[in-house]
Protein backbone atom coordinates (compact mmCIF):
# COMPACT_ATOMS: atom_id res chain seq x y z
CA UNK A 1 0.00 0.00 0.00
CA UNK A 2 1.13 3.71 -0.35
CA UNK A 3 1.92 6.02 2.15
CA UNK A 4 -1.18 7.93 1.54
CA UNK A 5 -3.49 5.02 2.17
CA UNK A 6 -3.79 2.38 4.83
CA UNK A 7 -4.76 -1.29 5.25
CA UNK A 8 -6.45 -2.45 7.62
CA UNK A 9 -8.24 -5.60 8.70
CA UNK A 10 -12.54 -4.74 9.22
CA UNK A 11 -15.45 -7.25 10.56
CA UNK A 12 -16.11 -7.30 6.43
CA UNK A 13 -12.63 -7.69 5.00
CA UNK A 14 -9.57 -6.07 4.22
CA UNK A 15 -9.89 -2.10 4.40
CA UNK A 16 -7.96 0.35 3.03
CA UNK A 17 -8.63 3.93 3.96
CA UNK A 18 -7.17 7.18 2.44
CA UNK A 19 -5.97 10.64 4.11
CA UNK A 20 -8.43 13.21 4.63
CA UNK A 21 -11.91 10.38 3.60
CA UNK A 22 -15.05 11.91 1.89
CA UNK A 23 -17.18 9.71 4.52
CA UNK A 24 -18.61 7.11 1.76
CA UNK A 25 -17.32 4.18 1.56
CA UNK A 26 -17.03 1.72 -1.64
CA UNK A 27 -18.23 -2.02 -0.75
CA UNK A 28 -16.05 -3.98 -3.16
CA UNK A 29 -17.18 -7.81 -3.71
CA UNK A 30 -14.37 -9.15 -5.21
CA UNK A 31 -14.61 -12.05 -8.14
CA UNK A 32 -13.17 -15.30 -6.11
CA UNK A 33 -15.26 -16.20 -3.46
CA UNK A 34 -12.42 -19.31 -2.77
CA UNK A 35 -10.20 -17.36 -0.99
CA UNK A 36 -10.79 -16.14 2.47
CA UNK A 37 -9.57 -12.86 1.94
CA UNK A 38 -9.61 -10.57 -1.42
CA UNK A 39 -6.63 -11.11 -4.18
CA UNK A 40 -3.57 -8.87 -4.27
CA UNK A 41 -4.85 -7.25 -7.16
CA UNK A 42 -8.30 -6.26 -5.75
CA UNK A 43 -6.23 -4.67 -3.30
CA UNK A 44 -4.65 -2.84 -5.41
CA UNK A 45 -7.37 -2.08 -6.95
CA UNK A 46 -8.92 -0.77 -3.60
CA UNK A 47 -5.90 2.01 -3.44
CA UNK A 48 -6.35 3.52 -6.55
CA UNK A 49 -10.12 3.77 -5.67
CA UNK A 50 -9.61 5.04 -2.19
CA UNK A 51 -7.23 7.69 -3.60
CA UNK A 52 -8.98 9.05 -6.39
CA UNK A 53 -12.88 8.96 -4.90
CA UNK A 54 -11.48 9.65 -1.26
CA UNK A 55 -13.48 7.10 0.20
CA UNK A 56 -13.09 3.91 2.49
CA UNK A 57 -13.15 0.86 0.48
CA UNK A 58 -13.89 -2.64 1.92
CA UNK A 59 -12.88 -5.72 0.36
CA UNK A 60 -15.81 -8.06 0.78
CA UNK A 61 -15.09 -10.85 2.14
CA UNK A 62 -17.68 -14.11 1.79
CA UNK A 63 -18.41 -17.82 1.95
CA UNK A 64 -18.07 -19.72 -1.24
CA UNK A 65 -21.36 -21.34 -1.14
CA UNK A 66 -25.10 -19.57 -1.69
CA UNK A 67 -27.11 -18.70 0.22
CA UNK A 68 -24.41 -17.75 2.63
CA UNK A 69 -22.26 -15.98 0.51
CA UNK A 70 -24.90 -13.45 0.13
CA UNK A 71 -25.34 -13.44 3.91
CA UNK A 72 -21.66 -12.11 3.95
CA UNK A 73 -22.52 -9.74 1.27
CA UNK A 74 -25.40 -8.18 3.42
CA UNK A 75 -24.22 -8.40 6.60
CA UNK A 76 -21.20 -6.52 5.16
CA UNK A 77 -23.24 -3.97 3.67
CA UNK A 78 -24.77 -3.08 6.55
CA UNK A 79 -21.82 -2.65 8.63
CA UNK A 80 -20.62 -0.40 6.09
CA UNK A 81 -23.88 1.35 5.79
CA UNK A 82 -23.59 2.44 9.33
CA UNK A 83 -20.83 4.74 8.62
CA UNK A 84 -22.40 6.49 5.59
CA UNK A 85 -23.51 6.54 2.17
CA UNK A 86 -22.26 2.86 1.12
CA UNK A 87 -21.24 2.13 -3.03
CA UNK A 88 -21.55 -1.17 -3.78
CA UNK A 89 -19.47 -2.88 -6.58
CA UNK A 90 -18.08 -6.49 -8.24
CA UNK A 91 -16.90 -8.19 -10.54
CA UNK A 92 -17.64 -11.53 -11.70
CA UNK A 93 -19.10 -13.69 -9.07
CA UNK A 94 -19.16 -10.58 -7.24
CA UNK A 95 -20.57 -8.75 -9.41
CA UNK A 96 -23.31 -11.08 -9.53
CA UNK A 97 -23.67 -10.67 -5.96
CA UNK A 98 -23.83 -7.60 -5.33
CA UNK A 99 -26.79 -7.22 -7.55
CA UNK A 100 -28.16 -9.88 -6.20
CA UNK A 101 -28.08 -7.80 -2.89
CA UNK A 102 -29.92 -5.16 -4.48
CA UNK A 103 -32.67 -6.77 -4.94
CA UNK A 104 -32.80 -8.54 -1.28
CA UNK A 105 -32.65 -5.26 0.06
CA UNK A 106 -35.67 -3.87 -2.34
CA UNK A 107 -37.72 -6.89 -1.65
CA UNK A 108 -37.07 -6.04 1.97
CA UNK A 109 -37.86 -2.81 1.96
CA UNK A 110 -34.56 -1.84 3.06
CA UNK A 111 -32.21 1.09 2.52
CA UNK A 112 -30.35 0.73 -1.09
CA UNK A 113 -27.33 1.66 -2.25
CA UNK A 114 -26.75 4.87 -4.30
CA UNK A 115 -25.42 3.05 -6.58
CA UNK A 116 -23.44 0.13 -7.91
CA UNK A 117 -20.85 -0.72 -10.30
CA UNK A 118 -20.91 -4.39 -11.47
CA UNK A 119 -17.80 -4.95 -13.83
CA UNK A 120 -17.64 -8.20 -15.97
CA UNK A 121 -20.75 -9.83 -14.24
CA UNK A 122 -21.28 -13.19 -13.82
CA UNK A 123 -25.11 -12.68 -13.46
CA UNK A 124 -26.54 -16.01 -15.00
CA UNK A 125 -25.71 -18.99 -13.87
CA UNK A 126 -27.09 -21.31 -15.67
CA UNK A 127 -23.86 -20.28 -18.20
CA UNK A 128 -26.36 -20.25 -21.51
CA UNK A 129 -25.09 -17.37 -22.78
CA UNK A 130 -23.96 -17.14 -26.45
CA UNK A 131 -20.71 -15.00 -25.44
CA UNK A 132 -19.28 -17.81 -23.61
CA UNK A 133 -18.97 -19.95 -26.43
CA UNK A 134 -18.02 -16.87 -28.81
CA UNK A 135 -15.37 -15.64 -27.11
CA UNK A 136 -14.07 -18.09 -24.69
CA UNK A 137 -10.81 -17.98 -27.39
CA UNK A 138 -10.45 -14.62 -27.12
CA UNK A 139 -8.99 -14.72 -23.29
CA UNK A 140 -6.66 -17.53 -23.09
CA UNK A 141 -7.14 -17.31 -19.09
CA UNK A 142 -10.63 -18.38 -19.34
CA UNK A 143 -11.49 -21.85 -18.16
CA UNK A 144 -14.76 -22.56 -19.37
CA UNK A 145 -15.33 -25.76 -17.84
CA UNK A 146 -13.42 -24.27 -14.39
CA UNK A 147 -16.30 -21.80 -14.37
CA UNK A 148 -19.04 -24.66 -14.63
CA UNK A 149 -17.28 -26.18 -12.07
CA UNK A 150 -17.11 -23.61 -9.70
CA UNK A 151 -20.75 -22.29 -10.57
CA UNK A 152 -21.88 -26.04 -9.50
CA UNK A 153 -20.44 -26.06 -6.66
CA UNK A 154 -21.54 -22.53 -5.67
CA UNK A 155 -25.20 -22.92 -6.34
CA UNK A 156 -25.23 -26.59 -4.12
CA UNK A 157 -27.80 -28.02 -6.09
CA UNK A 158 -30.16 -24.48 -5.78
CA UNK A 159 -31.92 -23.70 -9.15
CA UNK A 160 -29.07 -21.64 -11.35
CA UNK A 161 -32.23 -19.81 -12.58
CA UNK A 162 -33.23 -18.36 -9.01
CA UNK A 163 -33.16 -14.84 -9.18
CA UNK A 164 -30.97 -14.64 -6.36
CA UNK A 165 -28.20 -16.70 -7.79
CA UNK A 166 -28.65 -15.66 -11.28
CA UNK A 167 -30.22 -11.83 -11.09
CA UNK A 168 -30.49 -11.56 -14.99
CA UNK A 169 -33.89 -13.50 -14.45
CA UNK A 170 -35.10 -11.09 -11.74
CA UNK A 171 -38.07 -8.47 -11.82
CA UNK A 172 -35.28 -5.11 -11.56
CA UNK A 173 -37.67 -2.54 -10.83
CA UNK A 174 -36.71 -0.33 -7.64
CA UNK A 175 -33.28 -0.57 -8.17
CA UNK A 176 -30.91 2.18 -7.48
CA UNK A 177 -28.87 3.19 -10.39
CA UNK A 178 -26.45 0.61 -11.99
CA UNK A 179 -23.12 1.29 -14.27
CA UNK A 180 -21.93 -2.05 -15.95
CA UNK A 181 -18.49 -2.26 -17.46
CA UNK A 182 -17.52 -5.21 -19.81
CA UNK A 183 -14.92 -5.86 -22.55
CA UNK A 184 -16.04 -6.79 -26.38
CA UNK A 185 -14.39 -9.85 -25.83
CA UNK A 186 -15.26 -10.39 -22.62
CA UNK A 187 -17.30 -14.17 -22.34
CA UNK A 188 -19.45 -12.94 -19.84
CA UNK A 189 -20.69 -10.05 -21.99
CA UNK A 190 -23.84 -11.39 -22.78
CA UNK A 191 -24.42 -11.05 -19.38
CA UNK A 192 -23.54 -7.54 -19.14
CA UNK A 193 -25.90 -6.28 -22.17
CA UNK A 194 -28.78 -8.74 -21.14
CA UNK A 195 -29.27 -7.45 -17.93
CA UNK A 196 -28.52 -3.25 -19.00
CA UNK A 197 -31.50 -4.11 -21.30
CA UNK A 198 -33.91 -5.55 -18.80
CA UNK A 199 -32.85 -3.13 -15.85
CA UNK A 200 -33.61 0.03 -18.62
CA UNK A 201 -36.67 -1.75 -19.88
CA UNK A 202 -37.59 -1.62 -15.94
CA UNK A 203 -37.08 1.95 -15.70
CA UNK A 204 -33.72 1.55 -13.90
CA UNK A 205 -30.99 4.14 -14.43
CA UNK A 206 -28.53 2.38 -16.52
CA UNK A 207 -24.80 3.22 -17.97
CA UNK A 208 -23.26 0.68 -19.73
CA UNK A 209 -20.09 0.25 -21.26
CA UNK A 210 -18.22 -1.90 -23.78
CA UNK A 211 -14.55 -2.02 -24.01
CA UNK A 212 -12.09 -3.38 -26.71
CA UNK A 213 -10.67 -5.63 -24.86
CA UNK A 214 -9.77 -6.81 -20.99
CA UNK A 215 -6.86 -5.13 -20.69
CA UNK A 216 -8.94 -1.28 -19.65
CA UNK A 217 -10.98 -2.76 -17.43
CA UNK A 218 -8.22 -2.02 -14.26
CA UNK A 219 -8.33 1.43 -14.95
CA UNK A 220 -11.99 2.07 -16.02
CA UNK A 221 -13.30 0.08 -12.99
CA UNK A 222 -11.40 2.81 -10.94
CA UNK A 223 -12.96 5.88 -12.95
CA UNK A 224 -16.71 4.28 -12.71
CA UNK A 225 -16.69 3.76 -9.36
CA UNK A 226 -15.17 7.35 -8.95
CA UNK A 227 -18.12 8.41 -10.84
CA UNK A 228 -21.14 7.00 -9.86
CA UNK A 229 -19.79 7.67 -6.22
CA UNK A 230 -19.55 11.54 -7.11
CA UNK A 231 -22.83 11.84 -9.12
CA UNK A 232 -24.82 9.46 -6.97
CA UNK A 233 -24.09 10.17 -3.24
CA UNK A 234 -23.67 14.00 -3.40
CA UNK A 235 -25.98 15.47 -0.74
CA UNK A 236 -25.85 11.90 1.02
CA UNK A 237 -26.00 11.98 5.10
CA UNK A 238 -22.87 11.27 6.17
CA UNK A 239 -22.63 10.34 9.85
CA UNK A 240 -20.73 12.85 12.45
CA UNK A 241 -17.65 11.40 13.69
CA UNK A 242 -17.72 9.87 16.88
CA UNK A 243 -16.68 11.84 19.89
Amino acid sequence: MRDDVWLTEGPAGPVVRPAGGSGTTVLYVHGDGDRPDAPGHVLDLAGHVALRTRATVVSCRYGARFPAALDDVHAAYEHCRASGPTVVAGERLGAGLAAALLLRLRDLGAEQPPCAVLVSALLDLTLEAPSLRLNASADPRFDAAGLRRRVERYAGGANPADPLLSPLYANLHGLPPVRLLASGTDPLLDDSLAFAARAARSGVTVDLRVLQDSSFLPAETVEAIAGSASRWTRGADVPAPSR
